[in-house]
């Protein structure tokens, strides 16, 4: 990416943010990100749903509230009916109206394999921008989805689950992160960074988090939330292409206790899609926070470690 310095530019894709935001007034600015993928259900409306919430994540994860979307879409013509296109869409605008989001037009283009995804736009104050740079060591790590949606995605196409098995993952995946996000704005001041759970897995968005924040992390892999069936799945060998890209790539920055067994390790690394939201916030509003968030009904509100000086990026398991 080239490298642009313009005093209205707050957060470009040098530091792995979430999403792009750009200063329009000194109380206004404006969060954008895209993002599409391929099917990984095989509900064509749930798919809408999931792409549209994962979009809009990336604005929330910065603090933000969404404005409006842009759909895209690659289509094969000549081998799928628009009207399962139809619930795909329909889909999208269903998550973008509960997020309080216009969907206003978009782009297609005639695709051998379908893809559905969103440019989102949101707004934040300049002031209250949640970025992965500003963690602090002692902050503690609160997850506000379980993980393992990669490892049941993978084990529906191969046949060892079924629709009705992904079925609370579904459910996770289609939650918006709004909740989370209203819950960081809450604390006062108390959440210095946040980030998605997405492609990287939990280990690699954490990873981004202490490289921006020049710190070392200890995670308590018991305290992890999973999906239902998602342990028993990856046992089985239920495992992404992007699960072990992202272990081998964090091979090097994590390490575990002898304790942790295999299967819960592969699900630490395990691709997520519409995850929830990973917040670093101070020790002391910790219980004000997960609080919060239970309040606002996110999936789950768990504390997995904590934040502290050491070298930047390394992570330990226990």
């Amino acid at each position: 990416m080239p490298t642009i310095s313009d005093p209205r530019i707050l957060v470009d894709a040098s530091t792995r943010d979430d999403a792009a935001v750009y200063q329009l007034t000194p109380d206004r600015a404006i969060v954008a990100t895209v993002d599409f993928f391929t099917p990984i259900v095989d509900d064509a409306y749930d798919f809408g749903r999931i792409a549209a919430a994962n979009a809009f994540s990336d604005v929330y994860a910065m603090g933000g509230t969404p404005l409006l979307a842009l759909n895209l879409v690659g289509w094969p013509r000549d081998k799928l009916p628009y009207e399962l296109l139809g619930d795909v869409l329909r889909g999208g605008a269903d998550i973008a109206k509960e997020a309080g989001a216009f969907v206003l037009g978009g782009h297609s283009v005639d695709d051998p394999e379908p893809k559905y995804g969103m440019v989102a736009i949101g707004e934040v104050h300049p002031n209250r921008i949640i970025t992965l740079a500003r963690a602090r060591a002692g902050d503690a790590l609160v997850l506000t989805k379980p993980i393992g949606t990669g490892v049941l995605s993978t084990a529906l196409k191969r046949d060892l689950a079924t629709a009705a098995d992904l079925a609370p993952a579904v459910k996770s995946m289609t939650t918006l992160n709004a909740g989370a996000a209203r819950a960081m704005r809450a604390t006062g001041g108390g959440v210095h960074a946040a980030t998605d759970v997405t492609g990287f897995g939990l280990m690699g968005h954490l990873h981004n988090m202490l490289m921006a924040s020049g710190l070392a992390a200890e995670i308590d892999a018991g305290a992890v939330p999973l999906l239902p069936q998602a342990l028993e799945l990856a046992e089985r060998g239920a495992i992404p292409g992007g699960t072990k890209r992202n272990r081998d790539a964090l091979a090097a920055k994590v390490t575990f206790a002898a304790t942790v067994p295999e299967p819960l390790r592969v699900l630490l690394f395990d691709a997520q899609t519409s995850g929830g939201l990973l917040i670093a916030v101070d020790p002391d509003r910790v219980s004000a926070l997960v609080g919060t968030l239970e309040r606002e009904g996110t999936p789950v509100a768990a504390k997995i470690g904590r934040l502290a000086r050491g070298v930047a990026g390394a992570i330990t398991v226990s």
